[in-house]
């Protein structure tokens, strides 16, 4: 007897095939009156403690440099807005042990970090990930996802997962390089908007 064939794949069996295309020349560019206004280049400050951190070397474009030296909170800012910016950053483990063994010390960053007008927690890894059972501790992940829901709802952290290195940085660039860019704005009579009609 002849097997009937399977038209369609059934949704256990997909997989992501998901190629993320190449970053833009930039982010974002402002106008006014149809003409691209003439920006200046941010300068993107890393801690000196940050381990693994992003390069940002594939986005010379965007930034007219990188500077390294100690954040007093976070691990990424812009210069002239680390009082006003702050970007954290975790991969999955250090995220686990940051609200499991480090807890405490960790929501009082996170207390700090909300009292900043630019704020954000990225999470180098999918939401899917944070959620699922971790092979290296016996932490719980509802716990951990539970812990970023209240971190967004009670502190007003927002949060980001990204499923990779790259794209983290990628996304922290453009947090940061829009950031600057929002400023540079508003202080020179703009307006908190990209182009005449936009927000």
């Amino acid at each position: 007897m002849q097997r009937r064939r399977t038209l369609i794949t059934s949704p256990l069996k997909w997989q992501m095939t998901a190629l993320p295309v190449a970053h833009p020349a930039l982010p974002v560019a402002a106008e006014r009156g149809g003409t691209q206004l003439r920006t200046p280049r941010p300068v993107i400050v890393v801690d000196t403690r940050e381990q693994n951190p992003f390069s940002f070397a594939r986005f010379h474009g965007w930034f007219s440099g990188v500077e390294k030296r100690a954040l007093e909170l976070g691990d990424y800012s812009v210069a002239g807005h680390e009082d006003s910016c702050v970007v954290e950053r975790k991969d999955l483990s250090d995220l686990v042990r940051s609200f499991t063994v480090e807890r405490p010390v960790f929501i009082e960053r996170l207390r700090r970090m909300s009292a900043f007008p630019d704020r954000l927690l990225v999470v180098t890894a999918a939401l899917s990930q944070v959620k699922s059972r971790y092979e290296h501790s016996s932490a719980n992940p509802n716990q951990i996802t539970q812990s970023l829901i209240a971190t967004l709802a009670g502190l007003r952290v927002p949060f980001l997962c990204v499923e990779t290195h790259e794209m983290g940085e990628e996304i922290v660039a453009s947090y940061l390089y829009q950031v600057h860019l929002y400023h540079w704005l508003e202080a020179n009579g703009h307006g908190r908007r990209l182009g005449d009609d936009d927000l």
